[in-house]
């Protein structure tokens, strides 16, 4: 196998890996965060390596003093010393682990939470393009080993540094000829280290890139699974497969080469200083340059700079893991939206206002070809036209989630996308078909919309919505939901995304075929009761049953990316165009089924 590797290239569209030195950067601020407690911490685990290298000086003490021929008094003396120091020892190693520990923890908690904040304020396109299985993997592998990092690594690392410098410093006190001896663990140990470490963040990075590859394809194909079915594509779903297990199992492999000669290696260093120190010590005993004691004192120091040295050694690669993983969590706050730039002007009220509008998606070419449409505020526009003729794309330009290539989209007079974040979600909202419900109470979905939101406004936006069976809950509103508390069927999720659209209140709501999981009846009356309750806001139904279009205030007719027609439901059939032939059929169908 292959001693090197290249650094590994970021997957088109993945989202980014922080650099060396902003990894570093944020390590550094999240001790800072806690800069009292990381003293803490660090002063117990001083206190605790100080008596652990009392003892051996003070045994060679008692060597001495016993080849000189010293009292008892003198050497029971001593003795109570290497007890204390051990008793000390114990004491403060288990404080200071304590401490360590609940530190990690902090740490590890505060990380996991800017996460999570930075994750949600990703652009959408951004998610999309780097798909599901990215980011699922920082949240799942990533998070947790770097958390590692701070609540099992730093402490281990500082505590082992500290009692290394703690015992060679004993060493040179009780003779620095001995201390000296040290050195020769010197160069195999930063030879071994300094290859290990060349290749082991990029093999890491390799890893957890492949890891998310994984997921990616794993969830790509489950979700679509009858389509794969449907095409018979299986076997290609698991040609897809096996490449991305192979290409695992490579990174695997590599990594695993690097431990395989890293380690073995360092094992051979271990012996080295107490064998100089015997062989020297004893050179020198013989003619009265150091004590018997110095030489037992040095030789047992020897043997416990090798135990924390080893400790901090082995954790290496547990560290070049972790500073991996907190490179790819740091790396979502580079794709994170951060409003930099973004306008101070606010929309005068909810009209939709598309000029010229193109765009095109980074696979292919342009799915929209100079779109310009205007809803007014208020209107209830309704959206048609057979699949790909880019009705959805045309709703995720108005929500903001997509930017055009050309044209401009603006709400109440302002730029979409110039809008920051927190604005734009409170003045437009997109539901699709696809709604997720949280593991956590029926309340807690709901208030995502409104967090001060009273039982009463929560049980109205769900009455509108249709969700009668949420008042046939055990626990009303309190009742779990999610995971093993309750499974909603898709057509809840539904109720409860749709619910949530009446308490977030915006100025303009997009409609992707959001009733669609809805049956037809329910969706009918589902969608009357939305448009009582959103009358008076600029609503943009990308209609699936042409009932809704027959409901709107206008319609508009999409085809091959441009607008067709334009008009309310009797003008488009008066017209006798695109419109009256998607009518016909659909009542045609309609027909065939009853």
């Amino acid at each position: 196998m292959s001693t090197e590797m290249s650094t590994p290239a970021a997957k088109t569209g993945q989202l980014p890996v922080a650099d060396r030195a902003d990894v570093r950067r944020a390590f550094a601020v999240l001790l800072l965060s806690e800069k009292r407690r990381v003293a803490f911490a660090i002063g117990l685990h001083l206190v605790a390596a100080v008596a652990a290298a009392v003892a051996p000086m003070l045994l060679g003490e008692m060597i001495d003093d016993l080849a000189a021929g010293g009292s008892a008094s003198g050497v029971d003396r001593l003795a109570i010393g290497i007890a204390a120091a051990v008793v000390a020892v114990v004491v403060f190693t288990w404080a200071g682990t304590f401490v360590s520990h609940r530190l990690g923890e902090r740490l590890s908690a505060t990380m996991r939470e800017q996460f999570v904040d930075r994750s949600l304020r990703l652009p959408m396109p951004v998610v999309e393009q780097a798909g599901s299985g990215d980011l699922m993997t920082r949240s799942s592998a990533d998070v947790p080993e770097a958390g590692g990092l701070f609540r099992d690594g730093v402490p281990q690392v500082t505590v082992s540094v500290l009692k290394v410098l703690v015992f060679l410093g004993a060493m040179l006190w009780v003779s620095p000829l001995l201390g000296l001896c040290m050195l020769v663990a010197v160069p195999p140990i930063t030879v071994g280290t300094r290859w290990y470490l060349k290749r082991a963040r990029d093999g890491y990075l390799r890893e957890r890139e492949a890891e998310s590859s994984i997921g990616d394809t794993i969830g790509a194909s489950a979700d679509g699974a009858r389509t794969t079915e449907a095409y018979r594509l299986e076997d290609r779903r698991r040609r897809a497969g096996d490449a991305t297990v192979a290409g695992h199992w490579s990174a695997v492999r590599y990594t695993l080469f690097l431990r395989s000669v890293f380690f073995p290696f360092l094992d051979g260093t271990y012996a080295l200083p107490t064998a100089a120190v015997l062989l020297v010590g004893g050179a020198f005993y013989f003619n009265g340059s150091v004590s018997l004691g110095m030489v037992a004192s040095c030789a047992v120091l020897t043997r416990q700079i090798m135990f924390p040295l080893d400790h901090i050694l082995m954790w290496v690669e547990r560290v070049q893991r972790g500073f991996a993983a907190l490179a790819r969590v740091e790396g979502v706050a580079e794709a994170e939206s951060t409003d930099a730039g973004a306008t101070a002007e606010r929309p005068v009220d909810g009209t939709v206002e598309l000029r010229e509008v193109r765009f095109a998606y980074p696979t292919g070419g342009d799915v929209l070809h100079g779109v310009s449409l205007t809803v007014p505020a208020g209107q209830r526009l309704a959206v048609v036209g057979p699949s790909g003729a880019g009705k959805s794309t045309l709703a995720r330009l108005v929500s903001g989630a997509d930017v055009p290539r050309g044209g401009s989209v603006t709400i109440g007079g302002v730029e979409v996308a110039a809008l920051p974040l927190d604005e734009r979600r409170k003045r437009v909202t997109l539901v699709t078909q696809e709604h997720h419900v949280f593991n956590a109470t029926l309340r807690d979905n709901l208030i995502l919309a409104k967090a001060e939101a009273g039982d009463e406004e929560l049980e109205a936006a769900l009455a509108a919505v249709g969700a009668d069976w949420v008042f046939d809950l055990p626990d009303g509103l309190d009742t779990g939901l999610g995971g093993t508390a309750r499974e909603l069927d898709a057509a809840s999720a539904q109720q409860i995304a749709l619910a949530r659209i009446i308490l977030a209140d915006p100025d303009v709501v997009i409609l992707d075929e959001a009733t669609a999981m809805l049956d037809p009846r329910a969706a009918r009356d589902t969608e009357r009761a939305l448009g009582a309750v959103l009358e008076g806001r600029t609503v943009i139904a990308i209609a699936h049953r042409l009932h809704t279009a027959h409901d709107a205030d206008r319609i508009a007719v999409v085809e091959d990316g441009l607008v067709a027609e334009l008009g309310d439901h009797d003008e488009l059939i008066a017209r006798d165009g695109h419109y009256a032939d998607l009518w016909r059929a659909w009542h045609g169908e309609l027909a065939s089924r009853k």
